[in-house]
């Protein structure tokens, strides 16, 4: 045990030593920043299209929709382009003389482009609109747009079954207030205190598979890398391959730890200043019904069961090259659960995903998006035992896979691995 400890130490100083651990603690949080804010920023510093909204059906609907894309109080989602001077002949006409426009070979009197034009022309009995854009992938004007035609058709058509104005508004403005309520919640209805369990375990899934990913990095490079250099030789004659294996483990977890732990304190700091009451609902949630224990088993046992693949994986790489081709398709089994994991905290109770939950793979990930729903105790036992069994087994074939890996060399041999693995079955 003390030897193991050492090797944990060991791995531990040798990485928070390194500019990278110190690049990592502080650009976390941008990167975060950049994932929740990015989208915010964008969308500030683009600027607002201009829209040409040209009518031929002859009722009167350009005022209806420029109402839809630019509604009182809200920020206006285009600028109104004023019709030209020489009005056009039909939507022929306006589709050929705004091509250039939109194409950017020309610009619009007042200056600046144009960026989409929205003709509304007879179709039939009904109403079609030909919405052109410079950027192929705009749909949201378009559909506001539509959206607005739409409207204004179905009110044209209820005054011609001669149904006032009057009438139809106050029909518009009959809207349900919708209140969400759950014999979960502490008060019957559903407040952001009752989805912090929710929230929470979708944050435990993503901070296992931080811890994970960036783990796999660092295991697979640190035991190549003392194979290479013969460290591992060394190693190997002073401490036993579990002790080995366990050091190296624990202190790859304590260096992601380390930086987890240090941006969360400071979040937590954060929440407690600007909202003292969440921060007290969500210790509560930790606290109550023995929600941290849970929150432990599920990030404990899923970490040492992919961290004892991954290390037991690196001792078969001789470069970093044969360590990355190995560490890409991992990394993709390792997304499969974060599909699922959202739908596990919708939908916990659907047949897929609680089958999912008892494939070790997907255990720690679809147990922590399901808290909210309460599972029974039989299950929580069943799926942690059947994860540490898995963990245990993984642990039996790996260790004299690793020494088996470790001391070999040349490139990767995926027989070399597997019949490693199938003399451990059969001693």
């Amino acid at each position: 045990m003390i030897r193991l400890l050492r090797i944990a130490r060991r791995e531990y100083l040798a990485y928070i030593r390194t500019p990278g651990f110190w690049l990592s603690l502080l650009l976390l949080p941008v990167g975060i920043s950049t994932i929740f804010f990015a989208p915010m920023a964008v969308s500030r510093a683009t600027p607002t299209p201009r829209i040409a909204i040209l009518d031929f059906t002859g009722k009167h609907l350009k005022p209806q929709v420029v109402a839809a894309v630019n509604p009182p109080g809200a920020p206006p989602q285009a600028v109104i382009v004023p019709d030209p001077p020489r009005p056009f002949a039909d939507p022929i006409d306006a589709r050929t003389r705004l091509q250039p426009y939109l194409r950017g070979q020309r610009l619009l009197p007042g200056g600046g482009r144009l960026d989409a034009a929205a003709i509304i022309r007879p179709a039939g009995a009904g109403v079609a609109v030909d919405f052109w854009s410079r950027d192929i992938a705009a749909s949201d004007l378009a559909q506001t747009v539509s959206g607005a035609v739409g409207d204004a058709i179905r009110r044209d058509r209820l005054r011609a079954l001669g149904i006032n104005p009057t009438t139809l508004a106050q029909v518009e403005s009959l809207a349900p207030t919708v209140s969400l309520y759950s014999p979960k919640a502490a008060t019957g209805k559903v407040e952001l205190k009752d989805r912090l369990p929710t929230l929470a375990g979708l944050a435990m899934g993503v901070l296992l598979l931080m811890v994970v990913l960036t783990g796999a990095g660092m295991l697979l490079n640190s035991v190549m890398e003392e194979k290479t250099s013969r460290i591992i030789e060394v190693l190997l004659s002073s401490a036993s391959v579990p002790e080995i294996m366990g050091g190296k483990i624990i202190g790859v977890a304590a260096v992601t730890g380390t930086i987890l732990a240090f941006w969360m304190s400071i979040a937590a700091v954060i929440i407690a200043v600007r909202s003292p009451e969440t921060a007290g609902d969500l210790v509560g949630v930790f606290l109550e019904h023995g929600h941290w224990a849970y929150f432990a088993l599920y990030f404990i046992g899923g970490y040492l069961m992919f961290a004892t693949l991954y290390v037991t994986i690196g001792a078969f790489c001789e470069t970093s090259r044969e360590a990355q081709t190995l560490l890409g398709p991992m990394m993709i089994i390792m997304t499969m659960p974060a599909v699922f994991m959202t739908q596990g905290a919708s939908h916990p109770d659907a047949p897929l995903l609680r089958v999912l939950t008892w494939i070790p793979l997907f255990t720690p990930f679809m147990m922590a998006a399901r808290i909210a729903s309460d599972p029974p105790l039989w299950e929580i036992a069943s799926t942690s035992a059947l994860m540490f069994a898995v963990t245990a087994l993984e642990l039996w074939v790996a260790v004299p896979a690793f020494k088996a890996g470790a001391l070999a060399t040349g490139r990767f041999d995926v027989r070399l691995f597997f019949s490693t693995l199938a003399r451990r079955r059969a001693s």
